[in-house]
């Protein structure tokens, strides 16, 4: 029996040995190993074992990635800028600095490609998933032919996490419905504690945990803030690993909402910044420019690129301008700092552990160049109208920026100055200052020359790669049976013993909403659309048999490899060179899904059908996607809510579409009930019911006409808008009880809420989230 037993053992292990589907890890998840015990009908004669678990390679780092959001180049002292970030300097200090690394100019873009390896147009991220077209390079659906590093580690023997700001999940699958498969959670991700759009609110952020909203366990009054939120939310994570098991690798993704507009951050981290931006930007460009090069993180040959057209001198500026800018400055200043404040607690918690030195930390400091979508003077205080109001009447709110009040954002001026040396900003895809942003890479244990710099040209899509040889594993050639789309980045680490050695990474092309550009062996040719602080001169498809933006300007050519900064158009010189590079960029747009260049977006999938016009919800319904819910702004509709009121004093939301920044609520307060607008943060029209509510059943409609067959503001040729009344009116129990004006129907609110109203409140006459008392038994909504 004895020999039995360990003759089942042998061949139980040669066949887990022998099996093709372990060889190299090609596929993915790896297969349970066969039973290698013995089974008989009595027990005393069979031999339990046990399944062994999928481990990590022999001492596989801890792996950080580190995504920070709408950064410019040159912002971070680390590398030059007036922002001071001893996180990231530090980090900096004990591993490598990047100078020559570069990301997708867009947010979606950047992160696609960032965690799956591809280019983005390879898996539908050619634009923000806001933006999505239906197009296969836009279509924001990520395939199942592109495991993301998350899937890949995890099935590898890692755990995984991730923190802060997601934007891959097609938005109209954000809902209770779902599916899920696009989710975090859908994508490698273990745990997800964050945001799923663009950008959030810091104070009053639509959090989810996993695939479940969730809500702030406090209040900005209360100190809430989403960057602190999110931070100790992964240190507390980090801890759980280490007490369940600390000898398992982790992989722990945190991309801040910071510094993407809205700049928000407490008061106390602005203060350290006053004054500081007060000589402006185009002294601050300079003064980066002489940081850069003393720090070593430019070349000494490179130069500074002037200001373009469009955006204004300093010295142009009124004297309240330059006030109000100047604050502005501050304001993102303090986010960046505090951003880096919050990464540093991350790191110093991984110290803690006693986990720094087999930890490797990948760590970018911005998506994209920095954000120059505030135009000419920022963007704060708006009228009910949506149009931006005067710098004198915005100078009496100025020490209100950073706080829940405003959804604001700096003078694109701003951005330019802080992408020093180079050209263009956010979005410009044809420039640098629109796709180089700062890397550094800290792995103790393996990175011997502690704070050198390496020149190399990195791609986002190289950290993929990066990290698999870091982990000692390999990129899957099957996963869950889907044959995968190969990786086209390039690892990095050859770097790091060889700062020398020429760059691996030969060819990338790079294209955001028309702009465009084509990289091969230090070559750079782009093709600028607009910036983006001009306006469209010709859009998209408004003359089919006319040129679109992307015809209106030449190409330019530049050589990198001895001007670091784009500052000598050689289009003229080389013109053979140019077309050799136009030439790769078509074959490499036609192999990416790039084209169309300009696809109109506005037909993404809503989640509801086309010709809905009646929403039913029950009690309980909370945060649903603006997209699954009906469509207000300039409609004629009607609200008919049944509830319950047990008795005098019954208070609460019954139905609430967005916030404090736009939308419309229906709630009872003293005994009325109120049906208020609330447009662009200001108050658009309100109605109370005459008579006290009877308690019992109570039947309440809600009635809006807008004026002008439905068109809720004028716009003038200069882009302002004006407001055009409406009229509303009130019932209760089929009674009219109720009547009020409307100045602007235009409620820009999206999330609904039935029986409360989440994040930040529509009226000011309740604090959020005004829970009902009483009982709903439905809310109709028809909209004509």
């Amino acid at each position: 029996m004895k020999l039995f037993r360990w003759a089942a053992w042998v061949f139980g292990w040669i066949s887990v040995l022998t099996s093709p589907s372990l060889i190299a890890q090609e596929a993915l998840p790896i297969p349970e190993p066969p039973f290698t015990g013995t089974v008989d009908i009595d027990a005393r004669r069979s031999t339990p074992a046990w399944a062994t678990a999928v481990t990590a390679p022999q001492g596989a780092p801890n792996i950080i990635l580190i995504l920070v959001d709408d950064v410019g180049f040159s912002a971070t002292s680390a590398f030059g800028g007036p922002i001071e970030t001893p996180a990231f300097a530090a980090l900096a200090k004990s591993g490598l600095r990047y100078n020559g690394f570069h990301v997708n100019a867009y947010c979606s873009p950047t992160r696609a490609a960032l965690l799956s390896g591809r280019n983005a147009h390879q898996i539908g991220f050619g634009a923000i998933a806001e933006r999505a077209a239906g197009f296969p390079g836009y279509n924001s659906l990520w395939p199942k032919s592109a495991a993301s590093v998350a899937e890949v580690l995890r099935d590898d023997g890692y755990n995984t996490a991730a923190f802060g700001k997601w934007h891959n999940t097609p938005v109209w699958q954000i809902s209770a419905a779902g599916p899920f498969d696009r989710w975090p959670a859908g994508l490698g991700f273990e745990y997800f504690y964050g945001f799923l759009g663009a950008a959030d609110n810091q104070y009053y952020p639509h959090l989810y945990r996993n695939t479940t909203p969730v809500e702030p366990a406090t209040r900005p009054e209360q100190g809430y803030n989403l960057t602190d939120d999110i931070t100790k939310d992964a240190i507390r994570w980090l801890h759980d690993q280490d007490a369940a098991d600390p000898d398992k690798p982790f992989f722990l993704y945190f991309a801040t909402g910071a510094t993407h507009e809205p700049h928000q951050v407490p008061k106390n981290w602005i203060a350290k910044y006053q004054g500081k931006f007060d000589a402006g930007w185009d002294k601050l460009r300079e003064e980066n420019f002489a940081r850069q090069k003393q720090l070593g993180v430019i070349p000494a040959n490179a130069k500074l690129t002037p200001r373009p057209e469009g955006l204004p001198a300093w010295d142009s500026l009124s004297a309240g301008e330059k006030k109000l800018v100047a604050h502005e400055a501050e304001v993102y200043a303090a986010y960046a700092a505090q951003a880096d404040y919050d990464v540093g607690r991350i790191l110093q918690a991984v110290d803690d552990e006693g986990k720094k030195e087999n930890t490797v930390v990948v760590w970018i400091f911005g998506d994209n160049g920095a954000s120059a979508e505030g135009g000419p003077t920022g963007r704060d205080a708006i009228d009910i109208a949506g149009n931006p109001k005067s710098v004198s009447e915005r100078l009496t709110t100025i020490d209100e920026l950073g706080s829940e009040a405003f959804l604001n954002h700096y003078a694109a001026a701003w951005a330019w100055a802080l992408s020093a040396p180079f050209q263009g900003t956010k979005v410009d895809s044809s420039h640098l200052g629109g796709t180089t942003d700062p890397l550094v890479i800290s792995w103790p244990k393996r990175i011997k020359d502690a704070g050198g710099i390496r020149s190399q040209f990195g791609h986002v899509n190289d950290i993929a790669p990066t990290l698999y040889e870091l982990a000692g594993i390999k990129a899957p050639a099957t996963v869950d049976g889907v044959p995968q789309i190969p990786l086209e980045g390039t690892s990095l680490v050859y770097t790091f013993d060889h700062p020398e050695e020429p760059s691996r990474h030969h060819v990338q092309y790079f294209a955001t909403s028309g702009n465009r550009a084509i990289y091969k062996d230090g070559w750079w040719a782009g093709d600028l659309v607009r910036s983006t602080w001009e306006p469209s001169r010709t859009p998209p498809g408004t003359d089919p048999q006319g040129p679109q933006d992307y015809d209106v300007h030449p190409w330019q050519l530049y050589d990198l490899n001895s001007d670091y900064s784009q500052s000598n158009n050689l289009a003229e010189k080389y013109p053979e060179k140019l077309k050799e590079l136009q030439a790769l960029f078509d074959e490499e747009a036609k192999r990416n899904q790039v084209y169309p260049l300009l696809p109109a977006a506005g037909d993404i999938p809503s989640g509801r059908r086309a010709d809905q016009n009646t929403f039913i919800y029950q009690d309980g319904v909370d945060r649903l996607n603006g997209r699954l819910g009906p469509n207000l702004d300039g409609r004629a509709y009607t609200i008919d809510a049944d509830v319950h009121i047990p008795a005098p004093g019954t208070t609460g939301v019954i139905f609430s579409r967005g916030g404090r920044y736009g939308g419309s609520s229906l709630f009872v307060k003293n005994n009325r009930v109120i049906y208020e607008v609330n447009a662009f943060g200001s108050r658009a029209g309100q109605m109370i019911s005459s008579d006290p509510l009877p308690t019992g059943r109570v039947h309440v409609r809600v009635e809006i006409t807008p004026a002008n067959g439905g068109q809720h503001a004028n716009a003038a040729t200069d882009g302002t808008r004006t407001v055009l009344p409406g009229s509303g009116k009130l019932f209760v129990n089929g009674k009219q009880s109720g009547e009020g004006s409307f100045l602007n129907l235009h409620g820009t609110g999206t999330g609904v809420d039935i029986g409360s109203n989440l994040g930040s409140e529509v009226s000011s006459e309740y604090h959020a989230p005004n829970h009902f008392t009483g009982e709903i038994e439905q809310v109709t909504i028809r909209v004509q």
